[in-house]
């Protein structure tokens, strides 16, 4: 009965009823929308992440008292602070010790690409030859480089997928020469397709050797990070302390406040992984949820419009002996019955975005998952009825007060 004359009184005020039930199902939507893409970005960058292995450690390069993850250290790198002691000496002399299974050592750099009438700014990685070892990606034709030919400085490159695409089209590009800067360097090899990984795309950059990079391009003699694939993962920590140590020792450091280097691991980099997209999707679906909040505002000021031009309705149905849970009961149907034609709403066009958003990340070639849960869906509908009954419970409880005689007298 309470819903029926609920819906009675929406019918009355159809465009009022609507503008309310929109508010509703943009917030919904926004949550069924952050919920999905959350989950989305979690396990894409989580793919990324894993398709270098497992079993690996990275040292990289570090301001000294600073955390590796700080803003500070970030911000500092940025803006041009050159770290210029972690050396591939230092790779050797980590090799050296036990658990550790092969290791590689590089530098990214940026250089303009020509050949023929095109040109493109890429990124170039300059890696040790063990890199091929090491790293999980493969060669779609050609072959990689030597260390024999990284000590000898040789001017060749082995292309990403894209960049040989973006460069020579559908053409073979194995032994013809691009221009990299001022010199002309000879394709040995072309990556299989590997999509993004992090911040940039494993298909957009070219690997040089590293001594190459150094001498001929960058005019440098220091490395970025060192990349350790350990014999045995379960060890890692005891190898990760290990390497801390030796570091220490041969950077001559012996207050840990003064690292210019940072080791982490699998499990660790996972872990800081996972807390940093916690906190995006906590931050995204607060701010969500202030669109319910609004939406919330704009029913409760619905209803308490809605009190004021029924006031002679109330005070009928009281003199007609209706009691307070009655009037209280039909106020508060008003209220759910708005959220819940809103919840349904927003789910629907929530799952219709995020489906779109999925297609539209794949599109660019991000393996991105279209994710819609019945968890997402109960979140949703939960959520929408609770607003319904706390913005609701005022303006239901003042109709219920009314005096029947005082009301009847408003008309």
């Amino acid at each position: 009965m309470s819903f029926e004359i609920a819906l009675k009184a929406l019918l009355r005020n159809k465009v009022r009823a609507i503008l309310t039930i929109l508010g509703i199902t943009v917030g919904i939507m926004a949550v069924i929308i952050v919920l999905s893409a959350g989950r989305a970005i979690q396990d894409f960058i989580t793919n990324q992440i894993t398709m270098f292995g497992t079993d690996y450690i990275v040292v990289e390069i570090k301001v000294p008292s600073t955390e590796h993850v700080s803003v500070e250290n970030a911000s500092a790198i940025s803006q041009g602070v050159t770290i210029t002691t972690l050396k591939e000496s230092d790779a050797d002399e980590i090799k050296k010790l036990s658990n550790i299974k092969d290791i590689y050592s590089g530098q990214m750099g940026q250089e303009v690409f020509s050949y023929q009438e095109k040109n493109k700014v890429g990124m170039l990685f300059g890696v040790t030859a063990s890199f091929s070892n090491v790293d999980p990606g493969e060669l779609e034709e050609g072959r990689f480089f030597t260390d024999s030919e990284d000590k000898s400085l040789t001017k060749i490159v082995v292309l990403g997928s894209r960049l040989k695409k973006n460069i020579f089209g559908n053409d073979d590009a194995i032994g013809k020469r691009v221009k990299i800067g001022k010199q002309n360097y000879k394709v040995i090899g072309v990556m299989k397709e590997r999509g993004s990984a992090g911040v940039f795309s494993m298909d957009d950059i070219a690997f040089v050797p590293l001594r190459t990079l150094q001498k001929l391009i960058l005019g440098i003699n220091y490395v970025q990070l060192i990349y350790v694939k350990t014999t045995n993962s379960a060890l890692a920590d005891v190898t990760a302390d290990d390497i801390i140590v030796l570091i220490r020792s041969l950077h001559k450091i012996d207050d840990p406040k003064n690292d210019d280097f940072s080791v982490t691991t699998s499990s660790q980099g996972m872990a800081i992984l996972g807390t940093v997209i916690g906190a995006i999707k906590l931050l995204l679906f607060a701010i969500a949820s202030i669109s319910l909040v609004v939406g919330g505002i704009g029913i409760m000021n619905v209803m308490y419009v809605s009190v004021a031009e029924r006031t002679f309705e109330i005070g009928l149905r009281k003199a007609m002996g209706a009691k307070r849970s009655n009037i209280l009961r039909q106020f508060w149907a008003e209220a759910i019955m708005i959220t819940t034609l809103g919840g349904l709403a927003g789910i629907i066009l929530g799952t219709a975005f995020s489906f779109f958003i999925s297609r539209l990340a794949n599109s660019f070639g991000f393996n991105w998952k279209f994710y819609i849960s019945l968890n997402y869906i109960v979140l949703a509908v939960g959520i929408s009825v609770l607003v319904g009954l706390i913005s609701g419970v005022y303006p239901a409880r003042a109709a219920a007060k009314l005096d029947p005689i005082v009301a009847l007298r408003k008309e």
